[in-house]
């Protein structure tokens, strides 16, 4: 597990992959505890604005590597 996390971009896309955990148990267990829907408006709007969230960081993350290929 540590040689994966050596490299700045592998331990960025291991935070990325985390943090969408995360983010499904959550959604998961407010939509069982509460009566909120998966198809309600609110929840929609927060699930395109953690993907928005996400795109990004994960398009940083391709900015980054192109970075380290130039200093080559």
């Amino acid at each position: 597990m540590r040689s994966v996390l050596e490299s700045d971009t592998k331990f960025y896309y291991a935070v990325g992959v985390l943090t969408i955990a995360v983010f499904i148990l959550s959604v998961a267990a407010v939509t069982t505890l509460n009566s909120i829907r998966l198809g309600s408006q609110g929840l929609f709007g927060l699930l395109v604005g953690f993907g928005f969230f996400m795109l990004v960081f994960f398009v940083s993350i391709a900015i980054h590597r192109l970075e380290d290929l130039e200093d080559v």
